[in-house]
Protein backbone atom coordinates (compact mmCIF):
# COMPACT_ATOMS: atom_id res chain seq x y z
CA UNK A 1 0.00 0.00 0.00
CA UNK A 2 1.48 3.14 -1.09
CA UNK A 3 1.68 5.74 2.24
CA UNK A 4 3.86 8.82 1.63
CA UNK A 5 5.47 10.38 4.74
CA UNK A 6 3.41 14.27 4.91
CA UNK A 7 6.12 16.42 6.48
CA UNK A 8 6.38 20.08 6.85
CA UNK A 9 8.91 22.72 6.68
CA UNK A 10 9.87 26.04 6.69
CA UNK A 11 11.86 28.51 5.68
CA UNK A 12 12.87 31.28 7.77
CA UNK A 13 14.43 34.60 6.88
CA UNK A 14 15.74 37.67 8.65
CA UNK A 15 18.55 40.06 7.51
CA UNK A 16 18.83 37.95 4.52
CA UNK A 17 20.11 35.16 6.61
CA UNK A 18 18.37 31.58 6.80
CA UNK A 19 17.96 29.46 10.01
CA UNK A 20 19.36 25.84 9.68
CA UNK A 21 19.26 23.15 11.95
CA UNK A 22 22.02 21.01 12.58
CA UNK A 23 21.68 17.30 13.34
CA UNK A 24 23.69 14.14 13.32
CA UNK A 25 23.17 11.50 10.87
CA UNK A 26 25.52 8.70 10.63
CA UNK A 27 27.90 10.26 12.49
CA UNK A 28 27.74 13.22 9.73
CA UNK A 29 26.31 16.30 10.69
CA UNK A 30 23.74 17.32 8.49
CA UNK A 31 21.60 20.64 7.21
CA UNK A 32 17.94 21.02 7.06
CA UNK A 33 15.10 23.93 7.62
CA UNK A 34 13.02 23.00 10.57
CA UNK A 35 11.25 20.52 9.70
CA UNK A 36 9.26 17.29 10.48
CA UNK A 37 6.69 14.92 10.16
CA UNK A 38 2.88 15.67 10.14
CA UNK A 39 1.31 14.20 13.65
CA UNK A 40 -2.29 12.89 14.47
CA UNK A 41 -4.68 15.50 15.59
CA UNK A 42 -3.09 18.42 13.68
CA UNK A 43 -3.07 20.76 10.75
CA UNK A 44 -0.05 21.20 8.67
CA UNK A 45 -0.22 24.26 9.75
CA UNK A 46 0.09 23.34 13.30
CA UNK A 47 2.79 20.75 12.50
CA UNK A 48 4.98 23.79 10.73
CA UNK A 49 4.61 25.72 14.02
CA UNK A 50 5.15 22.68 16.35
CA UNK A 51 8.47 21.67 14.65
CA UNK A 52 9.67 25.20 14.56
CA UNK A 53 9.52 25.38 18.83
CA UNK A 54 10.64 21.73 18.88
CA UNK A 55 13.77 22.39 16.58
CA UNK A 56 14.66 26.05 17.34
CA UNK A 57 12.34 27.12 20.26
CA UNK A 58 10.90 30.40 18.16
CA UNK A 59 7.58 30.93 18.35
CA UNK A 60 6.47 31.85 14.73
CA UNK A 61 3.13 31.60 12.50
CA UNK A 62 4.19 30.58 8.93
CA UNK A 63 3.15 33.54 6.72
CA UNK A 64 2.28 32.07 3.37
CA UNK A 65 3.12 28.63 1.72
CA UNK A 66 6.38 28.36 -0.67
CA UNK A 67 5.51 25.29 -2.17
CA UNK A 68 4.71 21.45 -1.76
CA UNK A 69 6.94 18.89 -2.88
CA UNK A 70 6.47 15.40 -3.62
CA UNK A 71 10.04 13.66 -3.33
CA UNK A 72 11.36 10.30 -2.83
CA UNK A 73 14.55 9.84 -1.07
CA UNK A 74 17.76 7.47 -2.36
CA UNK A 75 15.97 4.96 -0.33
CA UNK A 76 12.56 4.92 -1.96
CA UNK A 77 10.53 6.58 0.74
CA UNK A 78 7.86 8.78 -0.87
CA UNK A 79 7.39 12.21 0.98
CA UNK A 80 4.82 14.93 0.37
CA UNK A 81 6.74 18.23 1.87
CA UNK A 82 4.23 21.22 2.91
CA UNK A 83 6.82 23.76 2.78
CA UNK A 84 6.09 27.48 4.94
CA UNK A 85 7.68 30.89 4.78
CA UNK A 86 8.23 32.62 8.17
CA UNK A 87 10.49 36.34 7.47
CA UNK A 88 11.73 37.88 10.96
CA UNK A 89 12.46 41.31 11.22
CA UNK A 90 15.61 39.70 12.99
CA UNK A 91 17.54 37.26 13.65
CA UNK A 92 16.97 35.59 17.25
CA UNK A 93 18.78 33.28 19.05
CA UNK A 94 17.06 29.76 18.20
CA UNK A 95 17.57 27.20 20.72
CA UNK A 96 16.97 23.50 19.44
CA UNK A 97 14.05 22.20 22.35
CA UNK A 98 14.10 18.51 20.40
CA UNK A 99 17.32 16.67 21.99
CA UNK A 100 18.20 15.44 18.13
CA UNK A 101 19.32 19.27 16.63
CA UNK A 102 22.68 19.73 17.77
CA UNK A 103 21.88 23.53 17.15
CA UNK A 104 20.92 26.41 15.10
CA UNK A 105 22.52 28.54 12.35
CA UNK A 106 21.91 31.52 10.95
CA UNK A 107 23.55 31.50 7.46
CA UNK A 108 23.43 33.00 4.07
CA UNK A 109 21.82 31.31 0.78
CA UNK A 110 25.08 30.89 -0.81
CA UNK A 111 26.75 29.73 2.48
CA UNK A 112 23.42 26.95 2.22
CA UNK A 113 23.43 25.98 -1.25
CA UNK A 114 27.44 25.46 -1.59
CA UNK A 115 27.52 22.92 1.27
CA UNK A 116 27.76 19.46 1.45
CA UNK A 117 26.15 18.59 4.37
CA UNK A 118 22.73 19.25 3.40
CA UNK A 119 20.10 16.61 4.13
CA UNK A 120 18.59 15.96 1.48
CA UNK A 121 18.20 18.10 -2.34
CA UNK A 122 15.44 19.44 -0.75
CA UNK A 123 17.39 21.98 1.44
CA UNK A 124 18.49 23.42 -1.73
CA UNK A 125 15.45 23.76 -3.34
CA UNK A 126 13.19 25.33 -0.59
CA UNK A 127 15.99 28.25 -0.37
CA UNK A 128 16.20 28.50 -4.64
CA UNK A 129 11.92 28.63 -3.88
CA UNK A 130 12.07 31.61 -1.67
CA UNK A 131 14.67 33.78 -3.80
CA UNK A 132 12.20 33.00 -6.37
CA UNK A 133 9.43 34.97 -4.41
CA UNK A 134 5.96 33.34 -5.47
CA UNK A 135 3.99 32.84 -2.42
CA UNK A 136 0.45 31.62 -1.71
CA UNK A 137 -2.13 32.36 0.80
CA UNK A 138 -2.26 29.81 3.37
CA UNK A 139 -5.91 29.83 2.97
CA UNK A 140 -5.11 27.32 -0.16
CA UNK A 141 -4.68 24.87 2.61
CA UNK A 142 -8.46 23.51 4.01
CA UNK A 143 -8.66 21.31 7.04
CA UNK A 144 -11.78 20.46 5.70
CA UNK A 145 -14.03 18.82 9.07
CA UNK A 146 -10.90 18.46 10.73
CA UNK A 147 -12.23 18.48 14.57
CA UNK A 148 -9.23 20.16 15.64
Amino acid sequence: MFKPHVTVACVVQAENHFLIVEETIHGNPRWNQPAGHLEADETVIQAAQRELWEETGIHAQPQALLRVHQWVAPDKTPFLRFLFVIDLPARITAIPQDDDIDRCLWLTANDILASDQLRSPLVTQSILCYQQGQRYPLEVINAFQCPF
